[in-house]
């Protein structure tokens, strides 16, 4: 409510304000209560509010009392604390790890006994419960070729899974949720499927990075989102060429996504910051390798 012209009609009292940013704010007050007023810009960065002097006390009153009620209001979202790993090479050792066992296992070869043993070879999966194939498969590749594009795309995504979920806990998470990729990728292709590589990996990371940093909480359609763009990172980078995996890079991508939303959860994102937890899950990560790798020569 204003009135330009009551200060020719009676006694003027001037409120002052100083922070511009409250200005309308106290005139919504004022309006709301009924008392009419002129707002005036002063040489102060404020402005004053001119009102009949006859409501003082009551215009003082309730804007004192809105800003009493209104105190820290409305509520800052709480700032979530920033996550660092103090470990910041665990990509380099990872591609390290592949680049290795190249060296010694070499390409493809139906006579080599590291693919002999270690491949993932869906029918001795699913017929003779070598589920450890499921894990080993993954540190093998078939050519220089197929290594180097897994090397360089695992580089530079694993510099930022790590970052988001620490080292020991990013290791044990992608070895469950690949080596579930590789599982469901064996039940739906039944025996007779075969099939190597850390690209499956490397879509288990796309899809857990697309969930775990999604910051909107909208109920729109905005939620496909971080989905629509791993699925179009799954068709530019991982569905061509004759001997590709599609499968693998998808299923991959899925159980990716699923692990990102458990991420998501207060629980996870808070014993991120425990170095016993990060440890205690990174021993175990080389652990599953580690026995994998050991059953697979031992086994026959």
């Amino acid at each position: 409510m204003i009135n330009p012209d009551f200060e020719n009609q009676q006694e003027i009292y001037t409120l002052t304000i100083t922070d511009l940013s409250e200005v309308s704010t106290c005139s919504l007050v004022l309006s709301a209560v009924g008392i009419p007023h002129k707002i005036r810009r002063n040489d102060k960065n404020g402005a004053d509010i001119d009102l009949p002097a006859s409501l003082k006390e009551k215009a003082i009153y309730e804007w004192i009392r809105y800003q009493e009620e209104n105190i820290n209001w409305p509520e800052k979202p709480p700032r979530e604390t920033d996550f660092t790993p103090s470990f910041k090479v665990m990509n380099l050792l990872v591609v390290g790890f592949l680049i290795f066992l190249y060296s010694s296992s070499g390409p493809w070869s139906a006579e080599s006994i590291w693919f002999l043993r270690g491949a993932g070879d869906s029918t001795q999966i699913l017929q003779s419960g070598e589920y450890y194939r499921l894990i080993t498969s993954l540190t093998l590749h078939a050519d220089p070729v197929h290594l180097m594009g897994n090397c360089f795309l695992a580089l530079f995504l694993l510099h930022f899974y790590f970052a988001i979920t620490g080292n020991g806990i990013g290791l044990l998470l992608l070895l469950l949720t690949a080596g579930s990729a590789n599982f469901i990728n064996v039940a739906v292709h039944g025996s007779g499927h075969n099939s190597v590589g850390f690209s499956t990996a490397v879509f288990s990371v796309i899809g857990i990075i697309c969930i775990a940093e999604y910051r909107t909480t909208a109920k729109t359609l905005r939620f496909f989102i971080p989905i629509m763009a791993g699925v179009s990172l799954l068709a530019l980078l991982g569905a061509g060429g004759g001997r590709t995996d599609l499968g693998a890079h998808l299923f991959g991508l899925g159980t990716g996504l699923i692990t990102g939303f458990l991420l998501r959860l207060p629980f996870l994102k808070k014993i991120r910051f425990s170095f016993p937890v990060q440890a205690a899950a990174g021993i175990l990560g080389v652990f599953i390798i580690w026995i994998s790798w050991l059953r697979a020569m031992t086994v026959y």
